[in-house]
């Protein structure tokens, strides 16, 4: 299996924009700096946090190109290639490679839902087209359909260059069965932030997440503290922080975390339709969050 060590806290990087909401790269350097500074040990860089479905696959070139300049290894740097066109897919990634990321992350496809054997098939065609490593993405609640952990011990035992899964179904049973039943050293990591504890706990690795980028050093220091033994430590920093993981998903995602970041002093511009910025009341809430 080819291996890759993305850490702990992994960050889904959202994606600035300026005042005509165009990529801007300014401030997405500004952001890149932030988020190594603050304890993220890799990017996903134009997942869904990224806003991907509302970005041009020219604008996800332009970015990824632009996040691995100003990164220069100093972690690895995650595309978000995968969406619900196995074909698109491959371009995508062929084009990431190019630019020269360490890794690819393919989401569950959304809408058209494929069988358990068409997401085998789907993940399988585009691993295979490519010797990077690969992350997958079961996300039910955007993708409707969850990939069963027998697809996901199929795919981890049976394609070289799968590695790891960002398991956003916040299943602790499912996330159990996929580690007990993939090689060692195929990794799992939670994709939601309030799950990092009860995911370690079943030999998770960490997780993928958004609020590390407002509380990167808090969720780093949890996470320390776990590995190193301390449980009481890290079960008092997960009550802390609990109400920051739910918070930051008030509304959809990532409207609330960009307005933290703004209320941060770090700038990453609006959302782009379909979402829209934060209410009044829901931007008054996100700031109680933080005060």
């Amino acid at each position: 299996m080819t291996v890759m060590d993305f850490g702990r806290l992994v960050t889904a990087m959202v994606t600035p924009f300026d005042s005509q909401l165009r990529i801007d790269k300014r401030k997405t350097e500004a952001l890149t700096e932030h988020l190594i500074a603050t304890g993220s040990t890799a990017l996903v860089v134009a997942g869904t946090t990224g806003e991907s479905p509302t970005l041009t696959g020219e604008e996800k070139v332009e970015l990824l190109r632009y996040i691995v300049e100003i990164v220069d290894g100093r972690i690895p740097v995650i595309a978000g290639t995968g969406s619900n066109n196995t074909d698109a897919s491959i371009e995508l990634t062929q084009k990431a490679v190019e630019i020269g990321v360490d890794a690819i992350m393919l989401v569950v496809p959304y809408y058209n839902k494929p069988s358990q054997e068409g997401l085998y098939q789907h993940f399988r065609t585009i691993a295979e087209s490519t010797r990077l490593p690969v992350m997958l993405y079961n996300i039910p609640g955007r993708s409707v359909i969850n990939m069963q952990p027998e697809t996901t011990v199929r795919l981890a035992n049976d394609v070289m260059n799968i590695i790891a899964i960002k398991e956003a179904n916040s299943d602790t049973s499912q996330m159990s069965h996929i580690i007990e039943q993939t090689p060692d050293d195929f990794v799992l990591y939670t994709g939601d932030d309030g799950m990092t504890l009860p995911c370690m706990s079943v030999g998770g690795k960490g997780v993928v997440s958004v609020a590390s980028h407002v509380i990167g050093p808090e969720m780093a220091e949890m996470i320390q503290a776990f590995v190193g033994g301390d449980i009481a430590k890290a079960s008092a920093w997960h009550r802390k922080l609990l109400p920051i993981f739910e918070g930051l998903f008030i509304t959809a995602n990532p409207a609330p975390v960009k307005a933290a970041l703004a209320l941060k002093g770090i700038d990453t511009g609006g959302v782009r339709l379909p979402l829209v910025s934060l209410t009044e009341q829901e931007h008054e809430y996100v700031k109680g969050l933080f005060s």
